[in-house]
C-alpha cells in the first residue's frame, strides 16, 4: 500500500504492475508469477492465495542484483507523510533485500531499510515512513 496522506493505493500484481512502480523491462530479473507456477516457494501470496500474483527474482539472478523503482513521489510535509507497507519473502541465506531512497537533487541512493542473511521461508511485512522535502523515488 502506497499511502500519501489520506489516500492509499493498493499495489498488487494481478493485472501487470501497479501504478506506483515504473514499467520493468524483463531483463531486470523480476518475474510476475503465482504459487502455481512450479518455480518453488512461495506457493501462495501473503494471504495464502495460490493463484494471486507477486514479483519474484528469476532463478537465473542468483549471483547478481535486480532493482524495482517507483514512480516519482511528491515531497512530504506535516499533513502528507508517505508510508509504504510491503510483504516480502526471503529464501536464500546469501540474499539481501534493500529499500533505497533517491532524492531528485542527489545521484546517490540512500539505503533506508534492509534484511539479509537469514533464511526465513515465510512472508513477512514491513512499513517504512519517508519524509522528504523534495521529489523522490524509492
Amino acid at each position: 500500500c502506497f499511502n500519501s496522506g489520506s489516500s492509499c493505493e493498493k499495489c498488487d500484481f494481478e493485472n501487470d504492475l501497479c501504478n506506483a512502480l515504473r514499467e520493468l523491462n524483463l531483463q531486470s530479473g523480476w518475474i510476475r508469477r503465482n504459487g502455481r507456477s512450479g518455480m518453488g516457494p512461495p506457493y501462495s501470496d501473503h494471504n495464502g492465495n495460490d493463484s494471486a500474483h507477486f514479483l519474484s527474482l528469476s532463478s537465473k539472478m542468483q549471483a547478481s542484483s535486480a532493482t524495482l523503482r517507483t514512480n516519482v513521489f511528491l515531497p512530504s510535509d506535516e499533513k502528507h507523510v508517505c508510508q509504504i507497507t510491503f510483504h516480502y519473502w526471503v529464501n536464500q541465506m546469501s540474499g539481501a533485500l534493500m529499500v533505497g531512497l533517491q532524492k531528485h537533487s542527489e545521484d546517490a541512493i540512500t539505503n533506508i531499510w534492509q534484511v539479509s542473511g537469514e533464511l526465513q521461508n515465510q512472508w513477512k511485512v514491513n512499513t517504512i515512513t519517508i519524509n522528504s522535502t523534495e521529489e523522490y523515488e524509492v
